[in-house]
């Protein structure tokens, strides 16, 4: 299988492995998939007798062709293995009396849905480097509104032949989410904050990445850029696992029957994760709806019902840091694979150029045949966790809060009983002191300080990696102007 650019109009491919290595296109755009594979029901049903690092490998090697399928095999059984995910990769918690599933994707090494993703990706770019004959050190430059960034730095920790640098807006993350930043080891890894939001990261990341004087400067040093974003198809490709395991999951434990149409919601800034599941529809999963789930920054909601993405809006600092974004990314996927690369191309000029663009009533009438979305307040958000704690006696995070208060909303509107599954992107404990705060609860100032409240308040256990913060030696206290960014990846390598 080869891939191409989204904004490529005379199409150029280059294969799995120099795909995940470089990141970005030449022409600034995201790698895609020449073609999606397909699946048949048997096989996604067939996949619920084999362990969750069985079940990447098999759906990883449909797209990685030019990888060994033995290899990735061997990266997957370690990258899922009962140490990093204590209990299992991906289980399934029912909400009985709400027709919904929630899949818990935040069991790994940093407890956050990311991790699903980036225990498994430098693996495939340690690889990738091999296969291409590629001798210089792959830079990893990562953006991140909270859970990439330690993610990142947990999954690259040491591995041969990278060097990660993560920057972060420095009051755009929880405590614990920074905590978990600045006292990252390892030899490889550094972290900077920035004065500024995730959308000023992010595009600074982009712009060092299309910088070429950069990239002359850091060759001499033998070192190439590289991103553990999900504009990275090897970010990307993991998280469509997750989704088919799922299926195959509920079909095995009897809540739906083998062809029956799922529902899922995913609460979403980057649209990444929502875009791995609509790959899996696309692959054959039985889904009908996806429903993009937003906070405050609603820029998703307005696109999907409107056809206008317009980042010329007041950014909102919620609860829910992760999806305080306004520039989607993996959009441009979508809107790649419906409106085609010249189309794709011009969006992402205008968006550049202008803030905003609009898309034609015939391709945003395809993108509803799919997707709705719903956004979620910041009370609605805070009233949605005390809710379920207090009926169902399960506790979940902000992003989670979000999803579950769209899905309802989805349901209630729609009336569609569909079996609803729910992607939950990152432990409560991450959150503590907002989770605290929804629950009606005192919330003490410091943030591990948090962690313990919200364990004793509410019967709950503290995650391992998050309860080991405590004592941790601060390495990373750096702060920079976004002017400074590309002074600071320099002067770092």
């Amino acid at each position: 299988m080869k891939f191409r650019s989204t904004r490529e109009t005379e199409p150029k491919f280059v294969l799995s492995a120099e795909a995940i290595k470089e990141g970005l296109a030449p022409d600034g755009g995201l790698y895609l998939p020449e073609e999606i594979p397909t699946v048949s029901l048997d096989y996604i049903t067939g996949l619920a007798a084999l362990p969750y690092s069985d079940r990447a490998a098999e759906i990883l090697s449909l797209f990685l062709t030019d990888y060994d399928k033995a290899l990735i095999l061997e990266d997957c059984r370690d990258a899922y293995s009962e140490a990093r995910f204590p209990g299992g990769a991906a289980p399934i918690h029912s909400l009985d009396s709400e027709g919904i599933e929630v899949l818990e994707l935040w069991h790994g090494p940093t407890s956050a849905f990311k991790d699903m993703a980036l225990q498994i990706m430098p693996k495939l770019l340690s690889r990738s480097l091999t296969m291409t004959g590629e001798t210089r050190k792959a830079l990893i430059l990562v953006a991140t509104s909270g859970d990439t960034g330690k993610a990142a730095l947990e999954g690259y920790r040491d591995v041969p032949g990278t060097g990660i640098l993560v920057f972060y807006p420095v009051d755009g993350v929880s405590k614990v989410q920074k905590l978990q930043m600045q006292t990252q080891e390892g030899d490889n890894v550094a972290v900077c904050a920035i004065r500024g939001n995730f959308d000023d990261a992010q595009n600074g990341v982009k712009q060092i990445f299309a910088d070429s004087a950069v990239a002359e400067q850091l060759n001499t040093k033998g070192v190439f850029l590289s991103s553990a974003n999900s504009i990275n198809f090897g970010r990307l490709a993991p998280q469509i696992v997750y989704y088919i395991s799922a299926y195959a999951d509920m079909v095995k434990a009897g809540s739906i029957k083998a062809g029956e149409e799922i529902n899922i919601c995913v609460p979403t800034g980057n649209f990444g994760n929502i875009f791995a599941a609509y790959i899996a529809k696309e692959m054959g999963l039985p889904v009908g709806k996806l429903i993009c789930a937003s906070n405050s920054n609603n820029i998703l909601t307005d696109f999907i019902e409107t056809g206008v993405y317009d980042r010329n809006r007041k950014f909102h600092t919620t609860i829910s840091p992760s999806m305080d974004i306004l520039i989607s990314s993996n959009l441009e996927r979508l809107l790649s694979l419906i409106c085609g690369p010249k189309a794709t191309a011009e969006y992402m000029a205008s968006l550049k150029n202008d803030g905003k663009y609009s898309v034609t009533e015939d391709e945003l009438a395809e993108i509803k045949k799919v997707f709705c979305g719903y956004y979620c307040s910041e009370d609605e958000t805070a009233a949605i966790i005390k809710e379920t704690f207090d009926k169902n006696g399960y506790l979940i995070d902000t992003h989670t809060a979000v999803g579950l208060g769209c899905a309802k909303k989805y349901m209630k509107d729609s009336g569609d009983t569909k079996k609803l599954l729910l992607a939950s992107t990152a432990s409560p404990y991450k959150f503590s002191q907002d989770v605290l705060a929804s629950l009606g609860l005192e919330v003490p100032a410091d943030g591990l300080d948090a962690l313990t409240a919200l364990s004793e308040a509410t019967g709950t256990t503290i995650p391992t990696p998050l309860a080991s913060l405590r004592g941790k030696t601060v390495r990373f206290d750096m702060t920079v102007d976004r002017s400074e960014m590309t002074e600071t990846v320099l002067a770092n390598n």
